[in-house]
This record gives C-alpha cells, structure tokens and sequence, in this order.
C-alpha cells in the first residue's frame, strides 16, 4: 500500500502521502481547498522516522506538512509547528515566497524562543502531480563527451527579447522550446544545453526589498520541481517535459546546473521553509549546534553524511534522469558533496553512490572542483567518469591572449587537454572554458579591465576582481575603428581556440551573438535586460564565425581525442609538433623565454583515438599570434612544405585556397593549416 519512497503515490482508491523526520514528535498532512482553506489531519507514524497517510486527494490538490518536535535551537533542533512546510519530494510547488517574519521559526525579538505565527499564506504550496507523460518513441540521445559542445545559458534570457518566439512565451521553457530558439541553437552546431538552477528557488529578501531579483536562481528548495516563474501555463512539469522532448528531437541534450550543497534556508536567522522544520540536525551541516557550516558562501551546507539526506539527493537525480529525462548535471560547489566530515572523499559517499547506481550509466557528471570549506579547492582529483569545470584553462587562455609574459607553456599544455590536471583520466575529463554565467561576457572580457557592478546595489564590491581581462586601450565602449577591429580578432582568436582545443568546449550563450552586461561582471541579480540576450543587437559576423569554428571542430576528430596526445598508437608516429614561428622546433630555452607570445602546433592526423574507434584526420597546423603586431610564420620543414592549404583564420584577412610560402598571422589571431594525410 504505502510507496517505499517518501513523497506522494496517486492510487485509484486514494492519494498516499509520505515524509520522513527523525525527530518528529508526530506530523501532521495539510489540504487546501480551492479557497485555500486548511484542513489539518495526523499522519501514520509507519516506520522509525517515516510518516503515512493514505486519504482522497487528486491531482492538483495543495498540501504541506506541520511538524511537532522538539525547539531547543541551543542543541540544533527547531521544529515548529506554526511554519508549513514544503514536502522535498514535491514535484511541484504554487505560490511564492513572500519573505516576511512569519517565515521565521524562531521569534524575530527572542531567537532562543519559537514564532507562533502561522506562515501558511506566505509559502510554497505543495502540489499533488500527475507524473504521466506521452514521450512517444523520444530516447536518450547520449552523445559522447567527446563529440559535445555545451551551450551554458539561461531559460528566461535566452529568449525573453526574442522576436521568433511569441510574447507569451519569451522567457518560459516553452519558448526555449519554439522553433526560432531551437533553430538557433542547431544551427549552431552545439550539442547541448546547460541551463541555470531550474529547481524551485527562493526570491531573496535582501534583493526584494532593494527592488532587485535572484536571476541566476543559485537558491534553491525544490529540488524535484521545476520553477514555476519558467512556465508558460499552469503546468511547469509538463512544459519542462515538453521542452525535453523537442529539445532531444532538434538533437540537443539538457543538461542541468544543480545546487544540492546548500538550500534557500539560509543561517541561523534564515526561513524555515522545509528541511530546517523537519530536521534541522540531520539536514544541515552544524558548528556548534545553533549555528551552521557555511562552506558554501551563502549560509548552510547540506549534510550528505546523513545517509537520509544522500538518499534524498540520489532519488532528486534519479527522478530528473528517469521522469525528465535529463542527460547530466553540472554540480554547483562540487566538493561540498563529497566531504564526510570535513575531508574530501572521491570515491566514497556521494561518488560512491552515484557510481554504484546504474540509473547513471551514460548521464554526464560535471563539478564544479571548489567551494569555500577546508581545503575547498578539489579540481583534478573527481573520479572518472566525472569531468571538471576548468578554471585553470579558463586564466591561462585569458592570460595569452591579453599579450601575459610567460603564458606559452601553459597555453600549449591547456589547449592539449590539461595533462597537467586530468592525466590520470582522459582529456573529456576537462570541460574548457573561457566564459561563463559568473564573470565577464566575452564582449566583455576584451571591452573592460574593471568590473562595473554598480547597478548591483553592492557599491562595485561584489564579484571577480581579478578578471585577466584586456580592454583592447579603451575601457567600455568606443567607436574608435583600430580598437573595435583589435576587440574583434580577439574575440574570435578566443572563440577559436576553445573550439580547437582538447577536452570538452562550454560556450557562454550570447558570446556568438555578441552579447554584453556592460561591464557587469556578476549579473545575479539583474533579472532586466543587462542579463537577457539583446537579439536586436545581434553581432551576425561573431555568429557566423561562431558557426564556422564550430563546424570545422565537428569535421576534425583531431580536436575531439579520447587519449592524450602523446600516447602513440604505433611506434614512430608523432602526433603532435611544436614550433616557433620561424618554422623551427622549440627548444627548452624557447619554452622558458618571458616575452614569446607565438607558437606553432602540428596534429598529426593518423591512428587518432577518438572514442572505441581509430579514426584519421588531415594533419593540421595552428599558428598563435598573440603579439601586437602582424608576423610572418613558416611551416616548419620538419612536417613538410607541400600540399598545406590556408582553411581557417581568426583574422580579418580572406582565407586563401592554398599556400607554398611563408603566411601572415595579425596580431592576437589564429591561422590554421590543413594538409591530407
């Protein structure tokens, strides 16, 4: 009869409701009628911490839970039955959050003491949720890591200015799902969509009452149900599910950016909303008791040594894999999960039991490698088949091409798949970056050297300061034609070297478009058009070179290896060749010089690993020019001068159909040569 996990089971002869707490006293099961009148009933005590109640209630039907136990906040208690609380296996939730005192737990004059104010009409309301849905003959899509190139954007912005997509639907899950979004996103050749906290998350009280809003969606306290402010209709479940099937039909998997290290309860004088009212020592992570851990920088940390809670954030993703069909997770604030007590451990917990878990098998796993805990920076050391945001690729990549001395090691090392980090695993293990949600735009990056976050309300204290960002000599916007031609090489020598580097490329959505924050390097609360995309300014030149790079990685599988490059598949066999622009080698001088800024890399194109499969390519040469000025480079004798031909350029020059001699690279650009094998 009862469902063997907590949550609600639809039945024909009833609804069964069912939550867990082991600290409650007794639970009682809250229904709203369509009036919003409460009717309380207790629930089943049916196991040590489990709570049950079978009774009539159809799908729709708004429900919470109030629980009875202990308040003692000096021993880490604080249930209070005064706060409705959200079920955490709700699959959707109505309403808001208004953010006043009566979402407190304890009284706002006496913290020691509980509020007795009733928080039902300031609060989510859980909903009970038809789980059906027609996929029709929809699979999983798979694509190897690999062959993916992810497109990291934000459900609303995308598409809240854009003219394809009805009015109505601008900004919804809906609308990411229209014909003109899509079409945009196939045609450029990405094969995948990363989309910003979609889980149910919480409006800041500390941004409201400052007529701000949380764009980014980084707090949340559903974690089954899909954010209600994304939906076009009155159903976010079927939307978001309807938005995965035609997603996955255009090709493109959903990836999702989720943040299971904290919730939207904040500190000690945060709302009890949930988790805190139904088990505040088990769910939060305490030090000393009526206080919390806060190593993820925003006010608690969950406690995954819990194994209720473990099991609670596997069933999260189970269910986002099974019932949304989702193709992987990007974890926020990564080793926070894996930490047992303070240390970090890869291979057990957490890791463990997402490898021990078949329902995994295929789904791309993604960390973030840091958070704000002991020793909180983890990057390189996640299991495989996990990969990594690289925010080492990310500084050095930034560092070349702003013209940084003693970059070019480094460069050669991050653009090969970062040996350095991932060489006990595979290049795929390294998700290449140059920009992302926090942080400058690519505009941006070379429109600015300082950050510009007044609008923020946070007097241009808050985010990165160190950008390793080059304005191009003007700071902001200029009609000076030498430095917008300077920014525009330099936007695409970025664009291209993360599309021809190794390992897996992340591509900030409306880099391609040329999209910027003007100078506002953490956007999380500008829900306004700093954040959306500005499809009226569309940059058609970026796209289509966006577009262009995108194709000729999707064409080479040199760029797409599943083995490093110097693990040669037969004996005498160099895959990879590196030169200074005169056409010599590079000698161990020449890698230690502080002021070269240009180098050569040769891909040989035979017996490539790339996936199961030993597969060849044409060979390829690359010339980095991150000087100031126009070279001349030379193809070096040693891999030959015939039969090379000129088939990409970052520059502004015309791309020739072949080439004998020496070639000019501009300054800050990339050329690439190809020969047949």
């Amino acid at each position: 009869m009862f469902p063997r996990f907590p949550g609600v089971r639809v039945e024909p002869d009833g609804t069964i409701f069912s939550v867990t707490s082991a600290v409650a006293e007794s639970v009682e099961l809250c229904l709203f009628d369509g009036e919003g009148h409460e009717r309380r009933i207790e629930m089943e005590r049916t196991g040590f911490d489990t709570f049950t109640l079978a009774v009539e209630a159809p799908v729709g039907t708004r429900y919470g839970y109030r629980v009875h136990g202990p308040w003692n906040p000096a021993a880490g208690h604080r249930c209070n039955p005064a706060k409705l609380l959200i079920d955490p296996y709700a699959l959707r939730l109505d309403g808001g959050v208004t953010g006043g005192p009566a979402l407190l737990g304890h009284n706002p004059v006496d913290p020691a003491r509980p509020s007795r104010t009733d928080s039902s009409r300031h609060t989510f309301r859980s909903v009970v949720t038809d789980r059906s849905f027609d996929w029709g003959d929809e699979a999983p899509l798979r694509v190897p890591l690999a062959e993916s190139i992810i497109y990291e954007t934000h459900v609303k912005g995308f598409t809240k200015t854009h003219p394809g997509v009805p009015v109505e639907l601008q900004g919804t899950y809906a609308g990411l799902a229209h014909p003109a979004a899509i079409e945009h996103l196939v045609s450029l050749g990405i094969t995948a969509v990363e989309l910003l906290p979609i889980h149910a998350f919480v409006q800041d009280r500390h941004l409201t009452t400052k007529g701000r809003r949380n764009y980014w969606g980084y707090n949340s306290i559903g974690f089954f149900a899909p954010h209600g402010e994304y939906s076009a209709g009155d159903d976010p479940v079927a939307e978001f599910k309807g938005m995965v099937k035609l997603l996955h039909a255009a090709g493109l998997e959903v990836i999702l950016d989720v943040v299971y290290n904290h919730t939207a309860e904040g500190n000690h004088l945060g709302p009890t909303l949930c988790f805190r009212g139904l088990d505040n020592v088990g769910w939060y992570r305490l030090s000393p008791p009526d206080r919390y851990l806060d190593w993820s920088g925003t006010g608690n940390a969950v406690n995954l040594a819990n194994p209720t809670v473990l099991r609670y954030v596997i069933d999260s993703l189970r269910y986002w894999v099974e019932d949304m069909h989702i193709d992987g997770f990007r974890f926020d604030l990564a080793p926070l999960l894996g930490r047992t007590h303070h240390d970090f451990d890869p291979l057990g917990g957490f890791f463990g039991a997402i490898a021990a878990d078949p329902t995994f098998d295929g789904v791309k796993l993604i960390a973030e490698p840091w958070d704000v805990g002991p020793a909180g920076y983890q990057a390189g050391r996640f299991p495989s088949p996990w990969s990594e945001w690289n925010d080492s690729y990310r500084d050095v990549v930034r560092d070349f091409w702003r013209g940084a001395e003693r970059t070019v090691p480094s460069f050669a090392t991050k653009i090969t798949g970062s040996m350095d980090r991932f060489g006990s695993r595979r290049p795929t293990a390294s998700i290449n970056l140059i920009t992302a949600h926090d942080g400058f735009t690519l505009r941006d990056l070379v429109t600015y050297n300082e950050r510009h976050n007044l609008a923020n309300g946070e007097d241009g204290r808050d985010g990165h300061h160190d950008n390793r960002s080059w304005n191009s000599g003007v700071e902001g916007e200029t009609n000076d034609p030498a430095v917008s031609e300077l920014r525009i090489r330099r936007r695409r020598a970025f664009m291209a070297t993360l599309m021809l580097s190794q390992g897996v490329p992340m591509l900030l959505g409306g880099d391609e478009i040329g999209r910027t924050q003007k100078g506002n390097n953490n956007a999380y609360n500008q829900d306004n058009p700093i954040s959306w995309y500005d499809w009226a300014d569309l940059d058609e030149e970026m796209l289509a070179f966006t577009r262009e790079v995108i194709d000729f990685r999707r064409r080479h599988p040199t760029f797409r290896r599943t083995s490093w490059l110097y693990e040669d598949p037969a004996p005498g066999v160099d895959h990879v060749g590196w030169f200074k622009p005169d056409g010599e080698g590079m000698t161990e001088l020449d890698w230690q010089m502080p002021f070269a800024r240009s180098l050569v890399l040769y891909l040989d194109g035979t017996g490539i690993h790339a996936g199961l499969e030993t597969v060849y390519d044409d060979d390829l040469l690359l010339a980095f020019n991150a000087n100031g000025e126009t070279m001349d480079f030379v193809i070096p004798p040693a891999v030959g001068a015939d039969g090379w031909s000129l088939v990409l350029r970052s520059d502004t020059e015309v791309v020739p159909e072949g080439i004998t001699g020496p070639f000019v690279v501009e300054g800050f650009s990339l050329v690439v040569l190809s020969r047949p094998t």
